[in-house]
């Protein structure tokens, strides 16, 4: 049986209940341990019981439950009309639990995986990543990707990142197992993935990252919420003026926000024209999703994916300068078969913004529209990079 499994999700194409369900599942099949470090967990009622139900379960049948999560995501308190669910934050949701929990801080840095390991030290290891947050809005509205990944030595590597955060609630990592790699198997096929964590893998990752860019030949595909590296747009670039093949989605709402900051930095102006003829060249896709703030609809499309020839790279990594700073798990994972399971999906989420309009924001207007004729302009607050829950 393959040992690396995928799951997809997109904006409107499944329920928030029904990735619970899927998630309850694989929480079921824990025998020993369940250590789940997650940035972002917050879940409405209905899909909160399905979770909870799921670890609660476990816990009486003795499985050992932690979780660590971003201490710094407290956003400003909601509007008082919301539903009371709403209110919380990720600690007072994790809180709410009832297991074991701890808080990972940082100094300018964020603790930003997504990642669950069960049964670690045992055959029946698994570990659950990508760049789905545990929120509703992760799971409903968001564009995202899961992996599984059934293997004992990848496990030890994930918990011993776990285990270092834990130990003093930091994001800084004693840097020692940031890396490993595994050989696994993807439709009878084999799979070799390589797994590092930031901060302290953080530029080893960019500069590797660029390295496999600058190795494609034949064919890019992108889909991510946003690209900032300086190393990897140059890499882009490069291959867009070889002529390769370009193609891929990202969120548009997010680039803006992006390309305003940029203009403020007059060494970064460069960065504005070379996106800019990438996502021309490329035919680029761009959901016009609402711009971020604590208490809006968070509609990201969320992916940090590249297909690079039959190389996937995937994660909680988004493909930016702070990432290296954050605590993230970035996968490199040489399949030709993975390849083309990646782009079907970017295919599809392609095809699906192509024209798509955006939906209602707060203030009425459908985002990437304008105002009716004679209404009042729109004010959009442009969204910082990184000030949203990617």
């Amino acid at each position: 049986m393959d040992t690396l499994e995928t799951y997809f999700l997109c904006d409107g194409c499944q329920t928030a209940e029904s990735v619970a369900r899927r998630l309850a599942d694989f929480i079921s099949t824990a025998r020993r341990t369940i250590d789940m470090c997650i940035y972002s967990f917050k879940l409405g009622p209905e899909v909160r019981e399905i979770v909870a139900g799921a670890l609660q379960e476990r816990e009486r049948a003795g499985v050992k439950i932690r979780i660590a999560y971003d201490a710094a995501l407290n956003p400003q308190p909601p509007i008082p009309e919301v539903d009371n669910f709403t209110k919380w934050t990720t600690p007072d949701f994790v809180k709410s639990l009832g297991f074991p929990s701890k808080g990972i801080s940082g100094e300018r840095a964020l603790m930003h995986n997504k990642y669950i390991v069960i049964d670690v030290g045992t055959p029946q290891a698994r570990v659950w990543t990508g760049s789905a947050n545990f929120n509703d809005d992760s799971w409903n509205l968001q564009d995202n990707n899961i992996l599984i990944l059934a293997s004992e030595r990848l496990a030890d590597i994930y918990t011993y990142d776990f285990n270092d955060l834990w130990k003093d609630g930091r994001v800084e990592s004693d840097c020692i197992n940031d890396s490993s790699e595994e050989t696994l198997e993807y439709k009878g096929e084999p799979a070799h993935v390589v797994v590092n964590f930031s901060p302290c893998e953080g530029e080893w990752i960019d500069e590797s990252l660029t390295r496999q860019i600058e190795r494609t030949t034949e064919r890019v595909t992108l889909a991510f919420a946003v690209l900032t590296s300086g190393n990897m747009l140059e890499a882009l670039y490069g291959r867009m003026e070889r002529g390769i093949p370009f193609d891929g989605v990202y969120d548009a709402s997010q680039m803006e926000g992006v390309k305003y900051q940029w203009e403020l930095v007059p060494d970064n102006h460069w960065k504005i024209g070379a996106f800019i003829e990438i996502v021309e060249y490329g035919k680029l896709v761009g959901k016009k999703s609402i711009p971020w703030t604590p208490v809006s609809t968070h509609d990201f499309m969320h992916n940090k994916v590249m297909v690079l020839d039959d190389v996937v790279v995937t994660g909680s990594y988004n493909f930016s300068r702070h990432a290296q700073q954050n605590a993230e798990n970035s996968l490199i994972i040489n399949s030709a078969s993975l390849a083309r399971t990646y782009r079907d999906y970017i295919d599809m989420l392609k095809a699906k913004y192509a024209n798509w309009p955006g939906r209602a924001s707060d203030d009425g207007f459908m985002q990437g529209q304008a105002a009716p004729p004679g209404g009042k302009a729109r004010q959009v607050t442009i969204p910082r990079p990184y000030s949203n829950p990617a």
